[in-house]
């Protein structure tokens, strides 16, 4: 069984950084990470995905250029750097890993391993 564990959360001014990071327990031939968040009344989100065999990236379109996603496969580490941060990325972050390609599933919530979530709190 793949347990997947965000850290990284926290509070931030508007314009600030942050760097989550999900540390994954076993790597079970998963290919597709990805990031999802999901803000009190809201349905969850697509944030981000990455393809772990050759790094194709893809992101919402309210985090392009702001967002990066990317991997350590050595380590089952997946990271999320959050730049120009606003008060709207205020949100609880989840990270997940599914099978198959991410062109197929992201931004569908159909992914088969989901970690408890770490959450960003973003002041204007």
């Amino acid at each position: 069984q793949v347990q997947l564990v965000e850290s990284g959360g926290g509070s931030v001014q508007a314009g600030g950084s942050l760097r989550l990071s999900c540390a994954a327990s076993v790597y079970s031939s998963y290919h597709c990470m990805a990031w999802f968040r999901q803000a009190p009344g809201n349905e969850r989100e697509g944030v981000t995905a990455i393809y772990r065999l050759d790094g194709s990236t893809y992101y919402a379109d309210s985090v392009k250029g702001r967002f990066t996603i990317s991997q350590d496969n050595a380590n089952n580490t997946l990271y999320l750097q959050m730049n120009s941060l606003k008060a709207e990325d205020t949100a609880m972050y989840y990270c997940a890993a599914g099978f198959g390609s991410c062109s197929r599933r992201w931004p569908s919530l159909d992914f088969t391993y989901w970690g408890q979530g770490t959450q960003v709190t973003v002041s204007s």
